[in-house]
């Protein structure tokens, strides 16, 4: 994947999943994360991208979306051997810094997984991933597909509310549901319908 992302720098036509389509409801929802971050990306130039908030922040939004991509990246490169390390992200600084590079590199993300079905999701793998300050060794964990693509999605959706806490500082607007989780979308939904 690093290669068919290595130096397109445009904004994809990503484009949600039709409904009724055969991809599963887990990739199309995971798309729908993703989604939401490119239509933020959009409305962004380099410098508002990149732009450091203060305390107690002291991270842009290219940062918080480097990560949340990466993560992405890692499951997909990942279950080519079975085993997702999400310690071994790129921290490529184009992500972090180029919204246009930014935007192909979701791009690229979105049609990888748009190819992804319910026997993908099945597919078995190991984690790895650092969770203790002191221990040297990361744990390693069997998961599959699927469970690592709703982490992904759900890790995507957390980031994007301290992203939106950020654009608030810098003077940036979002959507009303961007950083916001479906579960709390949804009561907040039945709340206003009381």
């Amino acid at each position: 994947m690093n290669r068919a992302m290595a130096g397109v720098a445009r904004t994809p036509e990503a484009e949600p999943a039709a409904v009724g389509s055969d991809l599963p409801e887990l990739v199309a929802a995971a798309g729908e994360v993703l989604q939401q971050g490119l239509n933020l990306l959009s409305r962004l130039d380099d410098e508002k991208y990149s732009r450091i908030a203060r305390d107690p922040f002291n991270a842009s939004v290219g940062g918080h979306y480097r990560h949340v991509l990466e993560h992405f990246q890692c499951l997909i490169e990942g279950m080519s051997q079975r085993v997702v390390n999400y310690d071994a992200r790129r921290r490529n600084p184009r992500i972090e810094n180029e919204v246009g590079y930014a935007s192909a590199s979701t791009g690229e993300v979105l049609r990888i997984l748009r190819g992804w079905r319910g026997e993908t999701l099945q597919q078995s793998c190991k984690t790895m991933s650092s969770v203790g300050y002191h221990s040297g060794l990361p744990a390693t964990i069997d998961s599959n597909a699927g469970r690592e693509l709703a982490y992904c999605a759900a890790h995507a959706v957390h980031h994007f509310a301290i992203i939106r806490l950020i654009c608030n500082e810098v003077g940036i607007e979002v959507s009303k549901e961007f950083g916001y989780a479906p579960s709390t979308l949804k009561h907040q939904s039945l709340l206003a319908a009381d």
